[in-house]
């Protein structure tokens, strides 16, 4: 422990972000870094717990309670505190490969089971690990990982974070490893789902080109099961690691779901972000939001990462629909106890931005869209809405009723699906006949991680189903784990 009254006498500090006037003009990163000595203090404030729950890394209630990477939190707060900055790099990427990922997008579950937000604020453990990480590539302390070779030969399949992560344990164990992506550029959800704003592309590159200095080779714009047979790609290498995701976005079965101007979040995120590193927009290659009212159907942080985009490319208004209740101010222990995931309101920084530009929150909650009608021209323009409440249905599980008279009719020229995914995509699974479970899935015991076809694992979204980008961080290192255990009998990869 740093200090031992440390989170008795210092507050938490948050990061700073610009001002939303400021941020919306560009679309550059939103954190401010904090003063050094700021750090240090926010590091005084952990408590060193007996048991430190933000280790934890377990399900609760179906949400994740502390960190799944099980980083060595304390560890690193107490050497911050202690100016060693240096050591407090190496403890961290002890168990995380890329710190500069997860202290950006990551929501943070290590500060929801934090002992001290139990009483109090949690301490800043996301904001010391970005401060931690910034601070090693700026000394130079980052540096290519290699290893002897083993000779044996590993295709990965998905340069997401799984497909990263796992390619980075594999290389630095010795292994030949190839990955391959069908997009144009590397990172997978990391380059093309999550906006610049949340983390820019030169951090993504950054990363890459450590990985390719260290001898991983990425080859683009070949999609397996198409240019390149699956089948093929097994027979030429030791072992292969799916780590595809799950891509296929949840629809919107109403009427009208085919009209133009309809589309699925994930593509109005990723076609944007290719047009900003291409041409700063120039080319018109991308959905614009410019002039239109937007519907963004769903929330989470896609539906925010929605919001922002379309703020930043000028629409005339922009509204959010949730199907679920607002969520409380607070966290209520009755039902939502420490140390789960808190379930409490949040106003991101989407959310901030319209709230900055139009004066009130994008959100409407308990909102069911009924169906979509369209111009003579086959465009959308109106989205019908009915508001509902959830009743338990003569099974005891709850179920939305609509409300008599809550109909509502909203402009719309831009219709986003914000609904999430239902799994993996079907050309991979179906060719090798991979087992899948019930939600469609490729079936692969978590902690051992082989599929039913020999020398083929699976990680991440495609095993999992869509999660956090530190689920996929940390399924991918476990999945290079046993790949190196099936290949040379035992491992060093913990």
């Amino acid at each position: 422990m740093g200090k031992a009254t440390g989170f008795l006498e210092y507050e938490r500090i948050n990061p700073k972000k610009r001002s939303p006037e400021e941020r919306l003009q560009d679309w550059n990163e939103l954190r401010l870094p904090l003063d050094p000595e700021v750090v240090k203090i926010q590091g005084a404030r952990c408590m060193s717990c007996g048991v430190p729950f933000c280790h934890g890394g377990v399900l609760l209630n179906g949400m994740a309670s502390g960190c799944p990477l099980h980083n060595l939190i304390p560890d690193w707060n107490e050497l911050v505190y202690e100016g060693q900055w240096q050591e407090a790099y190496k403890r961290l990427t002890r168990t995380s490969p890329f710190p500069e990922f997860t202290s950006r997008v990551c929501p943070a579950p290590c500060e929801g089971a934090c002992t001290e937000g139990h009483i109090m604020e949690p301490v800043t453990i996301n904001t010391i690990e970005y401060e931690i990480i910034e601070k090693a590539f700026a000394e130079g302390w980052v540096t290519p990982v290699k290893s002897k070779s083993t000779e044996k030969k590993i295709a990965v399949v998905g340069s997401g974070p799984a497909g990263m992560s796992a390619a980075y344990y594999l290389n630095a164990v010795g292994h030949d490893v190839t990955v391959y992506e069908r997009s144009d550029r590397p990172g997978g959800l990391l380059m093309y789902g999550i906006p610049n704003m949340k983390l820019e592309k030169r951090i993504v590159e950054r990363r890459i080109e450590l990985m390719k200095a260290s001898g991983i080779r990425f080859v683009l714009n070949t999609e397996i099961g198409k240019d390149i047979a699956a089948q093929e790609l097994v027979d030429r290498h030791d072992a292969v690691v799916l780590c595809a995701g799950a891509t296929k976005a949840r629809g919107l079965d109403v009427e009208g779901k085919e009209l133009r101007g309809v589309h699925f979040a994930v593509d109005f995120l990723a076609v944007n972000t290719k047009s900003l590193l291409d041409s700063n927009l120039q080319d018109g290659n991308y959905i614009s939001a410019r002039g239109k009212n937007v519907i963004i159907i769903g929330g989470g942080d896609t539906g925010t990462d929605c919001v922002a985009t379309s703020l930043r490319h000028g629409c005339e208004s922009v509204y959010q629909f949730e199907i679920m209740p607002e969520p409380p101010k607070k966290r209520v222990e009755e039902t939502n106890p420490w140390p789960e995931w808190p379930i409490k309101l949040k106003v991101d920084y989407g959310q901030e931005e319209a709230i900055s530009l139009y004066g009130k929150d994008p959100r409407n909650y308990l909102i069911s869209t009924k169906k979509l009608v369209g111009n003579e021209n086959g465009e959308v323009k109106e989205v019908h809405t009915v508001e509902i409440t959830w009743v338990k249905n003569a099974s005891g599980r709850m179920v939305p009723e609509e409300v008599p008279g809550s109909e509502k009719v909203w402009k719309a020229d831009l219709v986003l699906l914000a609904m999430g995914f239902l799994g993996p995509e079907d050309t991979i699974p179906n060719e090798l006949k991979l087992e899948r479970d019930s939600r469609s899935n490729v079936q692969a015991e978590f902690e051992v991680f082989e599929t039913n076809v020999e020398k083929v694992f699976a990680a991440g979204d495609m095993r999992r189903g869509q999660s956090l980008v530190v689920w996929a961080i940390q399924e991918g290192k476990l999945a290079a784990r046993e790949v190196d255990r099936y290949l040379m009998g035992k491992s060093v990869i913990k």
